[in-house]
């Protein structure tokens, strides 16, 4: 809940807090999840 809003989706705030919570990896295309303090990565 202490999120911004940069993603609205709830299971990827759900994914967000978690990784950011255990210092994951995001493996995603979507470019929102770079407004966060987290890792993403995706290769093409």
């Amino acid at each position: 809940s202490n999120l911004p809003l940069h993603h609205r989706d709830p299971f990827d705030r759900m994914l967000i807090a978690q990784a950011m919570n255990r210092s994951l990896v995001l493996i995603s295309r979507d470019n929102k999840f770079d407004a966060y303090p987290i890792q993403r990565l995706w290769a093409s």
